[in-house]
């Protein structure tokens, strides 16, 4: 099998596909096949041809005088990078700049780390990593940015549950007996009219009575 099928063949196509086919990298396989269809050969035959061509073209010159300035400096802080992510950047530092002494390696990553996670190991009243062993300290630094992460992404939940609308059950509507409605007034009495007054001052209804039931003769004795 070719050097270029075997590559293939054993990275994973994503891979491929996100490194050889952008910027420079695209470029630089272009120009191998391009070599293979002028020569008929393709210019790599073996493991060590790809690692020194692959080294030649995209590793720095000084790559070793990069990671130590880098390590010197304060561009490698984690930042807002999780630990994870900031422990293999530096992992790939310290190997580039040459670094293996375990103290050096553990001032190197405390320093770098976010300040409240340094502390919290930095403080442990038990178990506290040696200051002499960076695979502790890488260990701690993870489980502790990990445990950060689950309480972070707790209280985002807890936060959304608590803002989100309660659907409370609707008032039952008030049964029509239980409104007073403002009840009509009776139409007014029409007042009774008054009987006429006949001349000399008698009532017509008393003159009718005293006509159809005279009184009787008042006697004098």
């Amino acid at each position: 099998m070719r050097i270029d099928e075997e590559l293939i063949e054993i990275w994973p196509n994503e891979v491929c596909d996100t490194f050889f086919k952008d910027g420079r990298a695209t470029r630089w396989s272009e120009n191998l096949f391009r070599q293979e269809a002028d020569t008929g050969i393709f210019p790599i035959q073996s493991w060590a041809d790809f690692e020194q061509q692959f080294r030649s073209q995209f590793f720095p010159v000084n790559a070793e005088a990069d990671a130590v300035n880098a390590l010197e400096g304060s561009s490698y802080y984690q930042g807002n990078q999780t630990v994870d992510d900031y422990l293999d950047s530096f992992l790939t530092l310290v190997s580039d700049a040459g670094y293996t002494d375990p103290w050096t390696l553990v001032v190197k990553f405390r320093q770098g780390l976010k300040t409240n996670i340094q502390s919290q190991i930095a403080t442990m009243p038990f178990g506290r990593p040696a200051d002499t062993d960076p695979e502790a300290w890488y260990a701690t630094a993870r489980r502790i940015d990990q445990a950060w992460l689950t309480n972070e992404a707790f209280q985002s939940t807890l936060w959304s549950m608590t803002m989100a609308p309660t659907h409370s059950a609707l008032p039952r509507p008030t049964p029509l007996s239980m409104f007073c409605f403002p009840q009509s007034a009776p139409p007014p009495v029409p007042p009774r009219p008054t009987p006429p007054v006949l001349s000399g001052g008698i009532p017509m209804g008393v003159d009718t009575i005293q006509k159809t039931h005279p009184a009787p003769p008042r006697e004098c004795y």
